[in-house]
């Protein structure tokens, strides 16, 4: 049976008897029948050892192999409760990755060792249950089972699984350190054209040093965007809060509190980009501080000689984000549950590992689904919170790729359509979150996981230094002709796009890749994440051959480990969305658009993307009145 369940998981080997089952059946099984052999094996061997042993007449000799083998025998037991042996054979792994960290000598080690415990229990069993042996040798036998299974039982004990071994499902507590004080700057070296005086306040900002460091990602950094080339840079000082906006303050000196989740010490949320500036020039006109912004319209001047309250720019928040580190994450290793608030159940690196997670720096633990206050956690070696996860945070920068020669103090994309914003949310997986990672949006685009964090320039900056951006993406369409095109596995967006037509009548393209995922879900849940981390782009069955007949496209597809399914980038990169209005559509299980959308709007930089509506699963019986609210609430006449 082992070796039909390999026949079948290979198309090599035997090719006219491979597939003849499910490939998640055929690999399960193979797992667990070829652990059964190897214990087996072990029983097999066991029954040889009294023939074998009889012939050593040194009494000596044998009381001390006896001794060595129970020990050896308790080690043995160890290995096997350590290794995961019972979910092999109780049929309950599905999928398993080797450790290509641990030395192969000790892999052989710890077999050899497994597979003695199983020889020395079969060649005591016999002789303990055989009622003609004489009771001295029964007792030996049960003394020697009884002081290995002692000695198994003693080592698990003392050393269990490490807490990176350990699924936690539990509540992590967190304590809320106090906050960080701020420090004064040291000279700058620096020489400009002018200095300007920065009024002195007592806000509790951090000073954060300039320096040169490495902004991007090393092509070796597991999930990276081609978007992030590495390449050097350097940032002047400046002041930076060490928390997210809160809500009180928001709320305080904007009148209004839009956040999804509500809490005076929760970080306000669900602010677009238009609104953070318009905070920024509100809380420097409060503090007596020039504003930073000149804002006519979705026109946005930064003066950067002004000493108020501003965004950061995009290498100004990777540079303190990193606080001097250059691995993916600020921690020492990925990024924990236990120290961000993110989607836990998805740590770095899970995607590949989701069926044996036993690999993972930081393991699987609690997704809280909403925001926790800006004082959770620890800081960054720099005295700044939540720099991953809680809320993304929006920075100046137009989204576009780096410039390369601009290295001083870089401002971002001369001109573009989306504005940048960093950290992840709440509900981003462990790869979002990393120091390098770039998401994009519009710059009216508000979110439940999308927030503010404030800069203040030094004392000494470039007066007169100007940079002026404009937004350049077309007006929301909400009439014109339609189309509802969707991507479904499993009948969940399906089933929301057949509701959208039913009550706005849009045409209906379902993306149908070449070839065809899995229909077994541990199997496509691997494909989809290889696609992904490829980058791949599948070829789609039977295409459009032009969209230019459609002004507004109703986007839908399933929320596949926290972005969009590729055969929806084929889709995007086939046709020219100028112009047109995205509507995007999604199923989730629970992280609702996870950073679907920064991916469409990458995609499509020259599409408006309004905003979307996330669906638990089907919906439900509630899902007719919820596309209908979502219809409404972007100005789609609906039939009924």
């Amino acid at each position: 049976l082992t070796a039909l369940c390999g026949i079948n998981m290979s198309v090599h080997a035997v090719p006219f008897l491979s597939e003849f089952m499910r490939a998640s059946l055929g690999r399960r099984l193979h797992l667990t029948l070829s652990h059964w052999c190897f214990v087996l094996m072990g029983l097999h061997l066991g029954v040889h050892v009294p023939a074998m042993i009889s012939a050593v007449r040194n009494t000596t000799v044998r009381r001390i192999g006896f001794c060595l083998s129970v020990c050896a025998a308790g080690a043995g037991l160890w290995l096997f409760f350590r290794n995961n042996y019972p979910n092999y054979l109780l049929y309950r792994v599905p999928f398993a990755f080797i450790d290509y960290d641990k030395h192969a000598a000790l892999v052989l080690l710890e077999a050899l060792l497994i597979a003695f415990f199983w020889v020395f229990a079969s060649a005591q069993l016999p002789r303990l249950l055989n009622r003609r042996a004489d009771e001295k040798s029964r007792l030996i036998s049960l003394v020697g089972i009884l002081l290995a299974v002692i000695i198994g039982m003693g080592l698990l004990f003392a050393f269990p699984a490490s807490s990176s071994d350990t699924w936690n499902e539990s509540a992590v507590p967190w304590e809320a350190p106090s906050a960080a004080l701020p420090s004064v700057p040291s000279e700058s070296t620096d020489t400009p054209e002018e200095v300007v005086e920065v009024t002195n306040v007592d806000d509790g900002f951090v000073w954060i040093e300039g320096g040169s460091f490495q902004m991007g990602s090393p092509e070796t950094e597991n999930w990276r965007i081609d978007d992030e080339t590495l390449h050097e840079v350097t940032v002047s000082g400046f002041w930076m809060s060490p928390y997210e906006v809160a809500q009180a303050e928001y709320e305080r000196l904007m009148g209004s509190n839009p956040s999804t989740f509500h809490g005076e010490s929760l970080p306000v949320e669900n602010v677009s980009w238009l609104d953070a500036a318009a905070f920024c020039n509100a809380k420097s006109a409060q503090a007596g501080l020039t504003p930073a912004y000149s804002i006519q319209g979705e026109t946005v001047t930064w003066n950067r000689a002004a000493d108020g309250y501003r965004l950061p720019t995009e290498a100004e928040w990777e540079y303190a984000c990193r606080a001097g580190t250059e691995t993916p994450f600020n921690t020492i290793h990925s990024t924990g549950p236990d120290e961000a608030n993110y989607y836990g159940h998805y740590p770095y690196e899970i995607e590949e590992n989701y069926f044996d997670d036993s690999v993972l720096e930081t393991r699987p633990g609690q997704y809280r689904q909403k925001t926790v206050e800006v004082t959770s956690f620890s800081p960054n070696p720099w005295g700044l919170y939540n720099m991953h996860g809680n809320v993304n945070e929006w920075c100046w920068d137009l989204y576009g790729a780096y410039d390369l020669t601009q290295t001083q103090d870089p401002t971002g994309a001369p001109s573009g359509t989306r504005r940048i914003y960093r950290g992840g949310g709440w509900n981003d997986f462990g790869k979002n979150l990393r120091s390098a990672y770039r998401a994009a949006g519009e710059l009216d685009m508000a979110s439940f996981n999308l927030g503010i964090r404030l800069v203040r320039s030094a004392g000494k900056t470039l007066a007169g230094a100007v940079s002026t951006s404009t937004d350049g993406a077309q007006k929301k369409r909400t009439s014109g002709n339609m189309l509802i095109a969707y991507f479904s596995w499993s009948g969940n967006t399906q089933g929301v796009a057949e509701e959208i037509q039913r009550q706005t009548g849009a045409d209906l393209f379902e993306i149908v890749p070449i070839p065809a995922y899995s229909d077994d879900y541990n199997t496509v849940l691997m494909e989809a994440q290889r696609d992904q981390h490829d980058r791949a782009r599948p070829a789609i069955r039977d295409p459009l051959e032009s969209i230019d007949g459609y002004d507004v496209i109703l986007l839908g597809y399933p929320n596949w480990w926290a972005s969009i399914p590729m055969p929806i980038a084929t889709f995007l990169e086939s046709y020219d969305f100028s112009g047109k209005t995205i509507l995007p559509f999604c199923s989730h299980g629970g992280g609702r658009f996870g950073q679907s959308l920064t991916a469409i709007a990458k995609l499509a930089p020259q599409a408006v993307i309004a905003p979307g509506l996330s669906v638990h699963y089907s919906g439900g019986s509630s899902l007719p009145d919820d596309v209908h609210a979502w219809l409404s609430s972007q100005g789609i006449s609906t039939i009924d």
